[in-house]
């Protein structure tokens, strides 16, 4: 990681309080050398649980599952306070991973605003993940504040079911002085298109104590608004399933008295889950453990606090570059000299590509024309009735010969 000790970002930041920043052009060494593309792939890092959620077959048990996966797809934000390099117009990213069996393609459907286009499908047909993110970015004097607006579908196709959720508000904070640090806080609420069923997630904002740093508490229930599960734990750590009486007894009375009420098998599942590793998350007993986040490598903060699911997304093996849409995000020369530790070239190759790109939208503006995307299309999203951009499919026939030129 390039040390950042020699910059302020309140000399940057000062003149844009309220602002929205996606229109702010940011020295090249506050970024992680990512593309914003390569960012929402990790929203794939915890596949197993969407293969566990095909497997199931009761439909409470899918929905504390998908609850799960979505609450795992922030959880790599955790610490990351570099900013992504902005995608071009036009750029791509490709992921296809055959160990966990699904493929995904990710576009920049549109500048300004920014909007992020990604398709990811299981190579067995069994799954279908997609949406769009438009990240609104405002700057409050102490922190940024990112809402990625836009809605999450996941298909589990052997079910006939479709979940949609929006993801929680994200805030980076102490800009200016301290150590940075985040937090995700707002209700994430994800719906069963089929069954009715419906989950409901609070991620709570961190408090005057910090009591509540990083907590996810939330019920599942079904179409008559019965409770039906209470799950709960933190997004940076783990999240269990417990009966709601079980929890609201737990919550009336004491641990101890409540261990000593509790039903033999209920004392043998407790012991059966209990974690291996340090939790800060207090376990209710006979709770299910429904996922557990991936330790980091133990160098990762000398490499941008990446899981060792983001360190290999930038990843250019030989026999992959003729594979590749030139438009991927892994031939962008600024995001390389970046991962490179080259600063100054990371730098001028940013700006250059930023030029080009300007340069580009003059000459469509001249000539009349509209930028045509070429993965994605804007539609009606099946499931929610709004509008969404849908992938039009055939990336992986790899017949790019009309893909543009933005490098």
């Amino acid at each position: 990681m390039i040390s950042r000790n020699n910059f302020s970002v309140w000399n940057i930041l000062k003149k844009c309080i309220g602002m929205e920043l996606s229109k702010i052009a940011m020295p090249v060494v506050f970024n992680e050398p990512l593309s914003f593309l390569q960012r929402i792939s990790e929203y794939m890092e915890h596949t197993h649980l969407i293969h566990k959620a095909c497997s199931l077959s009761d439909s409470i048990d899918r929905m504390q599952v998908v609850a799960a996966f979505a609450v795992s797809a922030v959880a790599s934000q955790w610490e990351r306070t570099g900013k992504p390099f902005n995608p071009l117009l036009g750029e791509t990213y490709e992921l296809t991973r055959e160990d966990e069996g699904y493929r995904l393609i990710s576009e920049q459907v549109s500048h300004h605003p920014p909007i992020s286009a990604f398709h990811a499908e299981s190579l067995k047909k069994e799954f279908e993940f997609h949406g769009s993110i438009y990240p609104k970015l405002k700057f409050w004097g102490k922190s940024v504040e990112a809402e990625p607006k836009g809605t999450m579908t996941l298909e589990l196709l052997k079910h006939k079911e479709a979940y949609t959720w929006t993801n929680p508000m994200c805030c980076v904070h102490n800009i200016i002085l301290g150590k940075l640090w985040i937090e995700q806080y707002g209700t994430v609420e994800i719906v069963n298109h089929r069954t009715g069923d419906k989950c409901v997630l609070n991620f709570k904002p961190c408090g005057m104590f910090g009591k509540e740093l990083h907590k996810v508490e939330g019920h599942i229930q079904d179409k008559s608004k019965k409770k039906r599960r209470v799950i709960y734990g933190k997004w940076t750590e783990c999240m269990y399933s417990v009966d709601p009486k079980v929890y609201e007894a737990y919550k009336k009375i004491s641990r101890q008295v409540f261990l000593l009420l509790l039903k033999p098998e209920m004392k043998s599942e407790e012991a059966d889950e209990m974690p291996e590793v340090q939790e800060t998350v207090t376990v209710i007993p006979g709770s299910a453990l429904l996922w557990r986040i991936t330790p980091r490598p133990a160098h990762s903060a000398q490499m941008y606090n990446f899981t060792s699911f983001a360190i290999t997304l930038n990843e250019l093996e030989p026999s992959m570059e003729r594979l590749l849409s030139p438009t991927d995000c892994r031939l962008r020369p600024d995001i390389r000299a970046m991962e490179n530790g080259d600063i100054d070239l990371a730098s001028s190759e940013k700006e250059r590509l930023e030029e080009k790109q300007r340069a580009a939208r003059r000459e469509r503006s001249k000539d009349e024309e509209e930028w045509s995307t070429r993965w994605f299309q804007m539609g009606t999203n099946p499931h929610t009735g709004a509008e969404d951009w849908l992938y039009t499919g055939g990336y992986f026939d790899r017949n790019f010969t009309d893909c543009p030129n933005i490098y």
